[in-house]
């Protein structure tokens, strides 16, 4: 009795297990019958009931879902090759529809792998890379550049946005009857590729050097003038200077004379005894053993040694 009675409730626990089943709330499901789907999808939540073992349940997701595409060389409509990665974001409208056409989401996830990338190609070789890297017409920042340096952008007709919207508008198109709307589509990165990569950043090196050297030249330039201008006016200061010292010294001998005069007194032997004692002191200042003159009797240097001769 005891066996049987467990045997029936493991019959009952089978039969309940296989007949009700839980929808939760970021869920909708379809119930189908030997493969095929019965009835209309359910998306309210609570306990539903199901025939057993002739019926299964299939759940699927309907809150946003995330479509992350793999990076992709793809070649500009001016011939520039690119890497290109862009991430999407998609939802399932009709899971029904959805599950007829692509049964679940890694099947989705495959269609919007062509969808997508396929999209994206297109509108990649379609428009210059300027429209690509760019979403609106701008005037460049003129910088620490000299004016002969600085440079004007290319107009654009559509721009990284528009593109963008294209896609989705396209790839929108492609999956109304997969039961899946696309939601968003956004450019993750795009970057050149390695070889065309590295030969940018060599020009704009080079530039970046070309733009040092001619300000490195013309503050060379300025500097030298700076000093030069620097030397001459030291000159000059100094050629004042020296004329201001001289003058000074003349008037202050011009002084002293008129002091010694007056010390002296004006009278004829006085001027004779200071020219005397000034000659005196003009010949200690020139005159040593070791010196020889010539002087010229008539002279004002000989005159006194004449007249002391005498």
């Amino acid at each position: 009795m005891k066996v049987l009675t467990l045997i029936a409730i493991g019959v009952v626990l089978i039969l309940v297990a296989n007949v009700f089943y839980t929808v939760k709330e970021p869920e909708q499901v379809i119930i189908t019958q030997f493969g095929k789907p019965v009835g209309d999808p359910i998306s309210t939540p609570g306990l539903k009931a199901k025939m057993p073992f002739v019926q299964a349940v299939h759940r699927f997701d309907r809150r946003f879902l995330e479509w992350d595409g793999d990076r992709n060389q793809l070649p500009t409509k001016d011939k520039r090759f690119i890497w290109v990665d862009m991430y999407a974001r998609w939802r399932i409208t009709d899971p029904l529809l959805f599950f007829q056409r692509l049964r679940d989401e890694r099947g989705a996830q495959t269609r919007l792998d062509d969808i997508l990338d396929g999209e994206t190609r297109n509108a990649i070789a379609n428009h210059n890379l300027v429209e690509l890297v760019r979403s609106s017409n701008r005037e460049p920042e003129t910088g620490d550049t000299l004016p002969e340096d600085q440079k004007t952008l290319d107009t654009i007709r559509f721009g990284r946005e528009k593109i963008r919207k294209e896609i989705l508008q396209h790839s929108q198109s492609r999956t109304t009857d997969l039961g899946i709307e696309i939601l968003d589509v956004q450019f993750k990165r795009i970057n050149y590729v390695e070889d065309v990569q590295k030969k940018v950043y060599e020009r704009m090196i080079a530039e970046r050097r070309r733009i040092a050297d001619r300000f490195r030249s013309e503050g060379q330039g300025e500097a030298s003038r700076i000093l030069g201008e620097k030397e001459r006016e030291l000159k000059r200061v100094q050629s004042e200077a020296y004329k201001a010292a001289e003058e000074i010294r003349g008037r202050a001998d011009a002084i002293a004379t008129d002091t010694y005069a007056k010390a002296y007194g004006v009278s004829k032997e006085a001027e004779s005894f200071y020219a005397f004692l000034k000659t005196l002191e003009t010949y200690e200042s020139t005159v040593d053993p070791e010196t020889w003159m010539v002087l010229s009797t008539d002279g004002e240097f000989y005159r006194f040694l004449k007249t002391t001769g005498k």
